[in-house]
């Protein structure tokens, strides 16, 4: 067994209100319960000895010829470790049924069927789970003759085997081992519920077959709203699922990841807790999902948003701030977890997250538009709301913030934060007059024309013929890649094409993309970073729509080998193509998807005359580009070569998620 096996080798399972990381070795490392943010009960992946895991797979000693192998049931969240040996085929599958309704629970269950299919192989099973992160003991009682609970501060565990297994007690942990032959099946059920809870009924394998069922009819039913029919549908359907997996059914707000503390470099401090929502990444979500046909979970979010600002949830007294609890709590405090190693060494393990008192204006104009572009903004209550946020904005835009990325070395005026403060009031400003709506509608387009001209004239810089990643600097910034998906100017303006030059000369490694350079723009913070997924992405996208199709497709195709091997991605890519960073990541899935469509929309758009034998466009096509995502509203920044303000088509960075 491999003590810290790589990020990659890992699948995703969940319910809707927490998630688990299953190795492909058949180890479940990583498991919080009963929520997503709640303190872990296997933690192995962040200490290898005292963080807890849970583990179902075959019995072989090395050199016996064992090859392991995982994958999903197709188009479901049902994970298969297939063990494949001389003596037999077996495999453990493992599922959560996903929980309906809107109602939070403490109960939830992590279901493991070992069975053969081939011969016969022998089981080992070991439940080690350590409470709070691994800072609390727990006691053990059996309960049945194949039951017991594993008892910690506040939270039990029962675990519970079907005929055919025999559960044993090693010292305060579980135990089994036991021999299937072809034909034969054995479900453990691991059930967290609140200390003191009920103990549910052992169930039967009939029982578990059943709960199996229910959970790929699900996964299948959920899926036929998905109107994505394009060229890279696996890999689309997968990202959807997993941008699913990853929201919080009772208030349908996504977090940023399943886990924390994965290093962006190994044996570095850039260890953060993703376990949250952000603003930012959820609102960006909404026109994806929309687009997807997923409109429940995209009104749901808007909801969720609409309540934050309603309710003035922010800590700091602002309309808003970068990110939340799941439930909309606005207190996230950020600890270090000393007592573990982390994963390889990466210390410090942080929980929490600090960056959450940060200010970053960026996130008001993808709320905005997040609000705007289901067309339901005219609601009294949504529209007071965002009023009273644009109002609060026009006195407070024009201040250095901390950045997308969240710096830790001093506040800037970053032009990513200005360009989105641009969307907020451009949104404003039209659905004012779509909806009718009292606003003050003068004001808030005089500060949009403000800001528009401030980026022009100091977020442009003449030797690099680019925009920069904030006035003081001439480093480049891949937050800027959104400048045409949002409407800001148009994807063949000539400023944005040397832009777009001077990334792929500066921030561009072989179709990855870096963020920035650290070196040049000092984030206060040790170490580096590999390329970041989110960014390689949205070039792809930025690609496609400024006509460049053969490289954006070439590009999208190669990134698409970094993708694990049921499919999943994390933050970053290292330098040997090794997955790094907290996984699976929300915000890579959601501009894996985004760029998946904009390459279809431009390759459906191209004349078939223009098309070389490999699919690759010839010299001198440049297709028009549609907007995608956060989209300029009607007959305003259309592609008609426009820069998205007056019409004249003239001529710090710091930690992300720390």
């Amino acid at each position: 067994m491999n003590q810290y096996p790589p990020i990659a080798e890992h699948g995703m399972v969940g319910d809707l209100q927490t998630a688990a990381l299953v190795s492909s070795e058949g180890t479940v490392d990583w498991w919080c319960t009963p929520r997503f943010d709640s303190p872990s009960l296997f933690a192995s992946l962040l200490d290898a000895e005292r963080g807890g895991h849970c583990r179902l797979a075959a019995d072989l000693g090395a050199g016996d010829g064992m090859t392991v192998r995982q994958l999903y049931l197709s188009d479901t969240a049902v994970l298969v470790t297939r063990f494949m040996a001389p003596g037999g085929v077996g495999e453990v599958a493992d599922f959560m049924v996903p929980l309906g309704g809107a109602a939070a629970t403490d109960r939830h269950s992590l279901v493991r069927v070992a069975r053969v299919v081939r011969g016969s192989l022998p089981f080992a099973f070991a439940c080690r789970p350590r409470f709070d992160y691994g800072r609390a003991s727990h006691t053990l009682t059996r309960t049945g003759d194949r039951a017991m609970v594993l008892r910690g501060p506040g939270t039990d565990l029962h675990v519970q085997a079907t005929a055919g297994a025999v559960l044993r007690a090693d010292g305060d942990d579980v135990t089994a081992r036991f021999t299937l032959s072809a034909g034969q099946a054995v479900a453990v059920v691991l059930t967290s519920t609140a200390g003191g809870d009920t103990a549910p009924p052992v169930p039967s394998l009939d029982e578990v077959a059943e709960r199996l069922e229910g959970c790929r009819a699900f996964w299948h039913r959920w899926l036929r709203t998905c109107t994505y029919r394009g060229r890279w549908q696996d890999i689309v359907n997968r990202s959807a699922i997993t941008l699913k997996l990853l929201t919080y059914a009772p208030t349908g707000a996504p977090i940023a990841a399943a886990t924390m503390g994965l290093p962006e470099q190994v044996g570095g401090e850039r260890n953060w807790d993703y376990r949250y929502t952000w603003i930012r990444d959820a609102a960006l979500s909404v026109r994806t999902l929309i687009d997807l046909g997923f409109r429940d979970e995209a009104h749901a979010f808007r909801r969720w948003l609409r309540d934050r600002i309603e309710r003035g949830g922010a800590a700091s007294g602002d309309p808003l701030q970068i990110m939340y609890r799941i439930d909309g709590d606005p207190y996230l405090t950020e600890e270090i977890l000393d007592h573990l190693e982390g994963y390889r060494g990466s210390r410090p393990v942080r929980a929490g997250n600090a960056a959450a008192d940060q200010l970053q204006l960026d996130i008001y104009g993808e709320a905005s538009d997040a609000l705007i572009v289901g067309g339901d903004v005219g609601a009294i209550r949504g529209w007071k709301a965002l009023a009273g946020v644009l109002d609060w904005l026009a006195d407070h835009w024009d201040r250095p913030d901390e950045g997308i990325w969240e710096t830790r070395g001093g506040r800037r005026d970053f032009t990513y934060s200005r360009l989105m403060t641009w969307v907020a009031f451009d949104r404003g400003v039209h659905a004012a007059n779509a909806f009718s709506r009292p606003a003050d509608v003068a004001r808030w387009t005089a500060v949009r024309d403000t800001v528009f001209r401030q980026i022009v004239e100091r977020g442009w810089h003449d030797k690099r013929r680019a925009f920069v990643q904030h006035y003081d600097t001439d480093v480049l910034d891949a937050s800027l890649l959104l400048m045409p998906r949002v409407g800001f100017l148009s994807p063949h303006d000539e400023d944005w094409l040397s832009t777009l030059d001077a990334m792929d000369g500066e921030l561009v490694s072989d179709s990855l993309v870096y963020r920035y350079d650290p070196q040049a723009s000092p984030d206060g913070l040790r170490g580096s970073e590999g390329t970041f997924n989110l960014c390689s992405f949205l070039y792809v996208e930025a690609l496609a729509r400024s006509g460049r199709l053969g490289q954006a497709r070439y590009a999208f195709d190669k990134m698409l080998t970094y993708a694990n091997h049921v499919g999943l991605f994390a933050e970053e890519i290292g330098p040997t193509g090794e997955q790094l960073g907290n996984f699976p990541q929300a915000f890579t899935h959601l501009a894996l998807v985004a760029a998946a469509m904009a390459l279809d929309e431009k390759l459906a758009e191209e004349p078939a005359e223009h098309r070389a034998q490999d699919g690759t466009p010839v010299a001198g096509d440049r297709p028009r580009a549609a907007a995608h995502g956060l989209t300029a509203p009607s007959g305003a920044n259309a592609d008609d070569g426009g820069d998205g303000g007056d019409g004249d088509d003239g001529d710090d960075g710091g930690e992300s998620r720390g």
